[in-house]
């Protein structure tokens, strides 16, 4: 499974989150600040600067509910999240298609994130879109769903047509880098903790639980 979906802000949180954005007038600048060359070209949002007190505090309240979270952390092997940033597009907005760094200031990217803090029917168009070898896949998720995909994948975000769309976005950098490796590692974490919640502990999956660290041991850096 390459992509994970899930739920990981409640609507509380994320109302609580949405409004410390909306208080801020001053600290949204040109999303191409922060773009590579070819992206830049494409990019047309707003951002909020990620200088700024509210944003450093919102990044580590989000670090901390990803870092938290046991499903995400089978799935991504989080080595260090970075580059967390809020921003908003509105009618007319959108992000072509392009590819994100795979070594940025702030670390390497293996996997993207992508958290939807606008209710989805409060804009129209805004989906995000990605591309991998073999499929095409489109994103329109409910307010404090959190997507996570592979930096390694073409994506871009449609244009906006009413409303606006406010997202968190990040990176996280893996201690497994292969795509098939962290997919082998999750279905094997997923399978041995269904059969413990399942049947109770056992020998059998001592052994399991044992190839899994000792693979992660091997594979990761």
């Amino acid at each position: 499974m390459n992509y994970l979906t899930h739920q990981l802000l409640n609507a509380e949180e994320t109302d609580c989150i949405k409004k410390e954005l909306e208080k801020e007038n001053q600290g949204w600048e040109n999303g191409k600040n922060t773009a590579g060359s070819h992206a830049a070209k494409v990019k047309n949002n707003l951002q909020l600067k990620r200088n700024s007190d509210i944003s450093k505090k919102l990044s580590l309240l989000i670090k901390q509910k990803i870092l938290n979270n046991a499903l995400i952390k089978s799935f991504t092997l989080a080595k260090h999240i970075h580059g967390i940033m809020f921003t908003k597009s509105s009618k007319g907005m959108c992000y072509g298609r392009h590819i994100d760094n795979p070594y940025m200031s702030s670390g390497r990217a293996d996997l993207s994130f992508t958290i939807f803090l606008s209710e989805k029917n409060q804009y129209e168009g805004g989906e995000l879109f990605i591309e991998n070898l073999s499929s095409e896949s489109e994103f329109k998720l409910d307010k404090g769903e959190i997507l996570i995909y592979p930096s390694a994948y073409l994506h871009s975000v449609k244009e906006i047509f009413n409303g606006e769309r406010i997202v968190c976005v990040g990176w996280i950098e893996s201690y497994i880098k292969s795509i098939e490796e962290r997919e082998y590692l999750f279905d094997l974490d997923a399978g041995a903790r269904g059969l413990l919640a399942k049947h109770g502990r056992s020998d059998e999956l001592d052994i399991i639980f044992k190839s899994y660290s000792n693979l992660l041991r091997i594979m990761g850096d």
